[in-house]
């Protein structure tokens, strides 16, 4: 018999490291599940850009050079037609939040969804997101629901949340988007309260819904950077004009503390300009003294502070943490190939290209959530709704919002390309499904 030759292996023990290889492969895709959400947002992209590579770029291209709306025809009839969508709804698993990727999924067109409210019947509402009562005389963008691919997402039921929420503080802190999502969450319920068990307290930072039968309270703080600026009271206008103190936080977290259910946001703020005027430490000039950082140095540090604050005063036991991923913007038409589009002005369908993502979502400052949240002793869950919202490019306000106060004009109107607000959403509408994902969690 030969002896094996010298330097290679018998291919019995080959066999047998490849399998131990396979083995371990396996436990490592069964295992993701079980990561932190802060770990999975750093190992999975949120969506993936449209000059980067996929199996069937090619296809994909030319599929959406063909429709500005990025939708094949096949896949837009089934869509719109609702074929087979509530049965795979169905069949999916139950939510669970650690093991169901909300990223992966698709927007499914469904007539019988009925929204919780309407912008006639909900009095809580800004005049900047109330898109019909504004003139919008579209609806479509009213009826798509978000599926994700490996689980189903629990539809809102009022009663139950705020059976969650009783006996309980619920607070929204950020900017207007976030404002957007408080709004939503508040019509989403107030319905089925009887108008003397309900009551709102506005103030020019702090907002609070009470719902009286359930002793709870939904509130909303405006803080649109978190820590402090100049321009967290009275709005400046010019981001050129607005400095931050990219290390103070107290004047705002006073108002955070005793919380039962925080749900923070920080995001389009910071994407007003590549550099940032920011203060730290102690500066002789005051606001003279400021340095200008680049956006994302500056996130980070604001982002640190506020992670500290967090792990030095909230008790996990006690309160619950949330942060709500980026809301993307849909400023430039050329990312869903409808090079003769202005922004998302006259979109009514979204794009339905899975993974698609435009140059409205910026990963870096992901990253910058990613990394400091990942490092912090307080769990923090992430309410991922960057990517299902990229493909809304129907769902924001567009020119049916108000300009300075004052809803827009029928002159204004046909000049988007100065007016149209590819930032905001029209409610109801998109935000609604980013509370359903929140309700999931609750």
């Amino acid at each position: 018999m030969k002896s094996a030759a010298r330097g290679k292996l018998p291919l019995s023990i080959v066999g047998i490291v490849i399998c131990i290889c396979l083995f371990i492969g396996v436990l490592y895709i069964e295992d993701t599940g079980s990561l932190s959400s802060a770990t999975l947002l750093a190992l999975q992209s949120t969506c993936s850009k449209q000059d980067e590579p996929d199996n069937n770029s090619s296809r994909s291209v030319k599929v959406q050079e063909k429709s500005t709306t990025s939708t094949s025809l096949t896949e837009e009839k089934d869509d719109l037609n609702g074929i087979d969508g509530e049965e795979e709804y169905e069949e999916k698993a139950e939510f669970d939040p650690e093991k169901c990727n909300v990223v992966k999924g698709k927007w499914v067109f469904n007539r019988s969804l009925k929204s919780l409210y309407s912008d006639e019947t909900c009095p809580y509402l800004d005049k900047q997101v109330v898109c019909v009562k504004n003139g919008r005389q579209d609806s479509d963008y009213r009826y798509w629901e978000w599926q994700p691919d490996e689980c189903k997402l629990p539809r809102f039921d009022p009663k139950t949340a705020l059976e969650k929420l009783r006996g309980q503080r619920l607070m929204f802190v950020g900017d207007s988007l976030q404002r957007g999502q408080w709004q939503s969450f508040v019509c989403m319920v107030e319905s089925v309260i009887p108008a003397k068990k309900k009551s709102i307290r506005r103030g020019r930072s702090h907002t609070v819904f009470k719902a009286k039968e359930y002793n709870a309270t939904i509130e909303f703080y405006w803080a649109p950077f978190l820590v402090e600026s100049n321009s967290d009271l009275r709005i400046i206008g010019n981001p050129k004009d607005r400095i931050l103190r990219v290390d103070a936080v107290k004047k705002h977290a006073r108002y955070w503390e005793g919380v039962d259910i925080l749900v923070f946001n920080s995001y389009v703020w910071w994407m007003s300009g590549l550099k940032i005027k920011s203060l730290w430490g102690s500066f002789a000039n005051g606001e003279e003294g400021y340095e200008e950082l680049d956006a994302t140095v500056a996130y980070r540090m604001g982002l640190k502070t506020w992670a500290n604050w967090v792990d030095s005063t909230i008790d996990p036991n006690k309160t619950r943490l949330f942060f709500t991923t980026m809301s993307p913007t849909h400023m430039r038409s050329a990312d869903w190939h409808n090079k003769k589009g202005i922004r998302c002005y006259n979109e009514t369908r979204p794009v339905l290209k899975r993974g698609y993502c435009g140059s409205g979502s910026d990963k870096r400052m992901m990253n910058v959530v990613s990394s400091v949240v990942g490092k912090m002793k307080v769990p923090v869950s992430f309410i991922n709704i960057t990517q299902m919202s990229e493909h809304r490019i129907d769902g924001h306000t567009s020119v049916y919002t108000e300009y300075q106060g004052k809803v827009l004009t029928d002159e204004q109107k046909e000049d988007p390309k100065r007016y149209a607000d590819c930032i905001h959403w029209c409610l109801p509408g998109v935000p609604d499904t980013w509370n359903q994902l929140f309700y999931a969690y609750l």
